[in-house]
């Protein structure tokens, strides 16, 4: 046999060994595997497995973009592995001191043409994250994202617990998508949404016996779109979705831009045999650097707001003093002033409010309306926030005044151009000292530590739908059992809790009518995470409530530094323990139809006299003193739409 037929078949076996090669990144504690491999075309595909167990069947990965094709032919060039280890603080998240350690693994793909992308894995005990950096060749230094192939396919036996993504231009004022829509549990994969569109991140997956997984993304920032997750095929495959072209009332591309080199964002995975590696994780955060440093140290806290019970009449000029007035006697840190201010308070008037405000050690976040040209929401101030000129003169109108914050609303999808304008307002804000939520908007997607006056956003289906329909009363002890689970666990949610109007209207007489009883109401304060909580208390409930629901709520803190699983089902029911300095909150709410009793175990809490908030067979509420036997277990009974709290001294 000549030379050159010798050289052949040795470059052939190569390549078939390159091909057929399984590239394996354990976790630390070796519990989570991602197995990464090829196909006889040069596809590339990853398995996910958790203590032996499929999580993930054979799920493709790969980009395709305008220059170049990254989803087949590609061969394995190099591969890099190294060890990530971060220690860092955050105060506005479901725990203030996180230690990430984390396996990451690159690999490095090349095109026929030599063009190259690297994927990059990074394993820690229960999270995935996985992102692609495309690498420049020649003189190109720009390039389209048209499709992502990333993809999720689970076994047939996987239920899911989703929400769909809204069609564009639809709804009240043409909002949507506003990630408002309501989740259906334990459905069979693969079931169409009720859009067809897809459907918002995260998505939560219970893979049969095996575990389960949160399915989301982070470090979406100006430089990408965000994402979403595709309709799932009847063989249980989802993928990486792009927005739809008509969002943002059609104008700028549904496809992002990227430099070169230039990388995507993270798509994540939490994975357990239970539920409390996906309520705790901080994965979110664990791979994403801060943008920029604050420019003050901004403040967190409680806040009144008018708006919620007592609706758009209350912009005026007298209610909202009664409602400044209700945040001093609650020891609340703000007021937040809701849209029309401008014209039902004006811009002299508000003036005058925020300096009484401040006279009552109480200060201000103001309401602002993003458009813009994307939907036909009426509310004002409008046109100050979509424009950097107007913006920045507002801006500085406000930090002239001592304005703490602002909450902009009425977002218009998920373009990159859309994402742009987030990350604008963020960082013109921070220049003037402002912290920022954002109402009728996308989910943040690390938004936490990448933006240090980031504070909150809706994202979805939020208190005020307690007082537009009466459904929302009947559903909300469901919805509000599913949202540590999924849409709170990944990021701050300013979902407007504690509403202690029996009737939700002014009088307290009306409308519709709450189903959940006052300790149900007073644990969503703590079962729902965000830094600053605009609670939904009104000046009726100084009398109207007992004296110890009261108090709790004016001493009730927003930031955390620890949070613990202790038990639950997303939309049965959960029992969340966080921490405040020494403080324990133990709470629980139960979405059921009959009372629940559970036996828990709270080693924080053992061998120690706790104050009891708990719902009598009446539905009244009722605080008693609870000692906790030295082993921490106690068996607790929680009514139907009901709530339980157990709260330690803290010394």
């Amino acid at each position: 046999m000549n030379k050159g037929i010798i050289l052949l078949l040795a470059n052939l076996v190569a390549v078939f060994s390159l091909k057929a090669q399984t590239v394996v990144v354990n976790s630390p504690d070796k519990n989570l595997v991602v197995a990464v491999s090829q196909n006889e075309t040069g596809s590339v595909y990853y398995h996910v497995s958790y203590k032996g167990k499929a999580i993930l069947e054979k799920s493709p990965l790969g980009l395709v973009s305008n220059v170049s094709d990254f989803s087949k032919e590609l061969k394995l060039i190099g591969q890099k592995d190294s060890v990530v280890n971060d220690n860092y603080k955050l105060n506005r998240i479901k725990k203030s001191a996180v230690t990430y350690h984390a396996i990451e693994k690159t690999l490095t793909y090349e095109t026929p043409k030599k063009e190259r992308i690297d994927m990059v894995f990074r394993v820690s005990n229960n999270d995935i994250a996985l992102k692609y950096i495309l690498l420049q060749k020649g003189e190109t230094l720009r390039c389209i994202i048209e499709k992502e192939l990333t993809g999720f396919k689970f076994p047939l036996t996987t239920t899911t617990f989703l929400t769909p993504q809204a069609t564009p231009m639809i709804g009240w004022k043409k909002t949507k998508p506003s990630y408002e829509e309501e989740y259906v549990p334990d459905q069979a994969i693969g079931t169409p949404s009720k859009y067809g569109v897809g459907y918002t991140f995260p998505g939560l997956f219970r893979v049969g016996g095996n575990g389960w997984a949160l399915v989301s993304e982070t470090g979406v920032s100006s430089f990408y779109c965000a994402s979403k997750l595709s309709e799932g095929t009847k063989e249980g495959l989802y993928t990486v979705a792009f927005p739809e072209a008509g969002e943002n009332n059609g104008i700028g591309s549904a496809k992002p831009s990227i430099s070169l080199p230039g990388e995507t964002p993270w798509r994540t995975i939490t994975v357990g045999d239970h539920l409390k590696p996906i309520v705790e994780t901080t994965i979110p955060f664990d791979v994403v650097k801060p943008m920029y440093e604050p420019s003050i140290d901004y403040k967190f806290g409680r806040a009144t707001w008018s708006w919620l019970e007592w609706q758009d009449n209350s912009i005026n000029y007298k209610d909202q003093i009664a409602f400044i007035d209700l945040a001093a006697k609650m020891r609340f840190e703000f007021v937040l002033i809701d849209g029309l201010w401008d014209k039902q308070v004006g811009y002299q008037k508000i003036e005058e409010l925020i300096k009484y405000a401040q006279s009552k050690h109480v200060d201000v976040f103001i309401w602002y309306n993003s458009n813009g040209f994307w939907n036909d929401a009426p509310q004002g101030p409008r046109n100050k926030m979509n424009t950097a000129i107007a913006r920045k003169k507002e801006m500085a109108w406000m930090k002239s005044l001592g304005v703490k914050g602002i909450k902009v609303d009425f977002f218009g999808g998920d373009k990159q151009e859309t994402i742009k304008l987030y990350e604008d307002i963020l960082s013109d804000a921070n220049d003037y000292g402002l912290a920022v939520i954002f109402h009728g908007c996308t989910l943040p997607r690390g938004w936490e530590r990448m933006y240090p006056n980031f504070v909150s956003a809706e994202a979805v289906l939020a208190s005020e739908n307690l007082v537009f329909t009466q459904h929302a009363n009947d559903q909300e002890a469901y919805n509000a059992t599913l949202h540590p689970f999924i849409r709170n666990s990944v990021g701050s949610m300013d979902f407007g809790p504690a509403l202690l109007n029996t009737r939700h209207n002014r009088e307290n007489n009306g409308g519709t009518i709450r189903k959940t009883t006052d300790i149900f109401q007073l644990a969503t304060a703590v079962l729902f995470q965000s830094s600053v909580q605009n609670f939904g208390i009104t000046p009726n409930n100084l009398t109207d409530r007992e004296p110890f629901i009261i108090d709790f709520m004016k001493n009730v803190p927003t930031t955390w530094d620890e949070t613990v699983f202790i038990d639950g089902y997303p939309g049965k029911y959960c029992i969340l323990a966080r921490r405040n300095k020494d403080k324990w909150y133990i709470v629980g709410i139960n979405a059921e139809k009959t009372a629940k009793k559970i036996d828990v175990t709270l080693p924080m809490l053992a061998g120690t006299k706790v104050s009891f908030y708990t719902d009598k067979p009446d539905r009244n509420p009722e605080l008693k003193n609870l000692m906790i036997n030295k082993n921490g277990k106690v068996t607790l009974t929680i009514q139907s739409e009901g709530g339980i709290m157990l709260i330690n001294d803290g010394k």
